[in-house]
């Protein structure tokens, strides 16, 4: 099966699983792993952030930004479309007590403009609102890069009114490698910001949140209330800093893997296609105009051996990854052309 499901299902590769079999581990708690120290010391540097703190998960880290950020019966605000708001189990709501207003989008971006307008005036009857969050790329809308001018004057609408800016980094770095900007420019200047590493870097847990040293202090803080320090937690940072090493540079692959499955199917008749998504490693369309549901079209090229995500009712999603080739990429090309073309003739 080639699954372009999500880049979640990467699995570690022989290189990787070496690494970790011969890394070299401490206790997580006392600070004495040296693999997750480094793991930690190399993701702050690249971010241009001073701190960084490993996690079980990206979502982990989303929740314990905002908890440190955040008190209780405050206001966030996000995209429509975001992990925040979508697939994190409400988890700032039921943990944090904090609301979230989503901004309506079409592919997951909104304008400096429209976070001044949703930011509150204090008042006792409202709540404060108090973080920002940029999801780069975005993720269920498609795959977008931000613009880094557009992220940096959102940056400094919500600082200046007292909020703090948040960068959800799950696919960082393969907007870095679309765009050549290093990370660091994308964070400076952000109160937090994370990179995941079970995605594109291939690695098979983690991610490492960054921000100064009073906010990893208290995000360590929040991570002992959420389950505890991970002890020899090197053998899972030696998996990071071996992607850090091997896998970086191959994400643009990814990202021209994507634009390949694109240029297949772009010109066929019921599949729409928004010219401002995409960008990175996810294409993402509409099966609306074919008639027929997105869980139709993801069963029926399922049954040929490319697995695909039905999001909503009309929308579907391919997201390329390491343990994708080019020549599946050709394969999983055919397949979404004959199955779209085979519910056109239906009509």
């Amino acid at each position: 099966m080639i699954d372009l499901f999500s880049d979640t299902q990467t699995r570690p590769t022989p290189g990787m699983r070496e690494a970790m079999a011969r890394a070299e581990v401490g206790d997580e708690q006392s600070g004495s792993d040296p693999s997750t120290n480094a793991l930690c010391e190399r993701v702050a540097a690249m971010l241009g952030l001073e701190a960084g703190v490993f996690m079980p998960s990206g979502t982990m880290c989303n929740l314990a930004s905002i908890l440190v950020h955040t008190r209780r019966g405050d206001e966030i605000i996000v995209d429509d479309q975001s992990h925040i708001y979508n697939t994190e189990a409400a988890g700032a709501a039921a943990l944090g007590g904090v609301s979230v207003r989503a901004l309506p989008t079409r592919v997951g971006l909104f304008t400096a403009e429209a976070v001044a307008a949703a930011i509150r005036a204090p008042q006792r009857t409202a709540p404060r609102s108090s973080l920002v969050s940029i999801e780069q790329t975005t993720s269920f809308s498609g795959g977008t890069v931000w613009d880094l001018a557009e992220m940096r004057r959102i940056r400094d609408v919500a600082q200046a009114r007292g909020l703090v800016a948040h960068i959800d980094g799950a696919r960082l770095l393969n907007a870095v490698a679309a765009t050549g900007i290093p990370a660091a420019d994308y964070a400076r200047g952000f109160d937090s910001a994370w990179i995941d590493l079970s995605k594109g870097l291939g690695c098979p847990v983690g991610a490492v949140l960054c921000g100064s040293s009073a906010f990893v202090e208290a995000a360590w803080q929040w991570k002992y209330r959420l389950g505890g320090a991970m002890r020899q937690s090197g053998v899972l940072a030696a998996a990071g800093l071996y992607a850090l090493d091997h896998h970086l540079d191959r994400l643009a692959q990814d990202n021209a893997n994507a634009a390949r499955l694109h240029r297949a199917v772009a010109d066929l008749p019921g599949l729409g296609f928004d010219p401002t998504a995409g960008q990175s490693n996810i294409l993402y369309f509409s099966v609306e105009g074919l008639g027929i549901t997105a869980a139709a079209f993801a069963a029926a090229c399922l049954e040929e051996g490319v697995r695909v995500r039905a999001l909503g009712t009309h929308h579907i999603r391919a997201t390329t990854h390491l343990d994708v080739s080019e020549t599946e990429i050709e394969q999983a090309s055919a397949v979404l052309r004959a199955t779209a073309l085979a519910f056109a003739a239906r009509d």
